[in-house]
């Protein structure tokens, strides 16, 4: 079945084509002529008054879905950057920690090698203080060997 509106307009086309003074309709008017054509109005105003009613609770009906629908909507955006908001702050406390933690990292690496360091200078004063001391009784004990009744 076709919109309620090319129906009106079939009956409005009909109305025109065989009312008074229409194209058939012969320009006689009577009684019963006056009545059918006060009827076809009546007929025709309970029509549009009804596709009217049934157009504004079409229109009723599609405002209220969509304004459930950008409810709906809005609320789910709301959620979504609220999400994203929560991951954005885990991810700025996980870099903070990761920071922290490669700062202490560094910290105990150059700590380790300064340590290290440190051992190596000791070990090395301790092999040349050992160096200069076996130089030292070589030296005494060559001059001994050498001349042992005037060392």
């Amino acid at each position: 079945m076709g919109n309620l509106g090319d129906w009106i307009g079939v009956f409005l086309i009909i109305a025109v084509l065989f009312g008074n003074g229409g194209l058939f309709g012969g320009g006689r008017e009577s009684v019963q002529d006056a009545i059918n054509n006060q009827t076809t109005q009546m007929g025709l105003r309970d029509i549009l008054l009804s596709s009217a009613n049934n157009n504004y609770e079409t229109a009723m009906l599609i405002s209220n879905q969509t304004r459930d629908y950008m409810q709906s909507n809005y609320t789910n955006q709301i959620n979504v950057v609220q999400g994203f908001n929560a991951i954005q702050a885990a991810l700025a406390g996980i870099s903070n920690q990761i920071g922290t933690c490669c700062c202490d990292i560094k910290t105990t690496l150059l700590q380790d090698k300064y340590d290290a360091a440190i051992r190596e200078n000791a070990r090395l004063l301790a092999d040349k203080s050992n160096a200069d001391q076996s130089a030292y009784l070589l030296s005494v004990m060559g001059k001994w060997v050498a001349n042992p009744a005037g060392a």
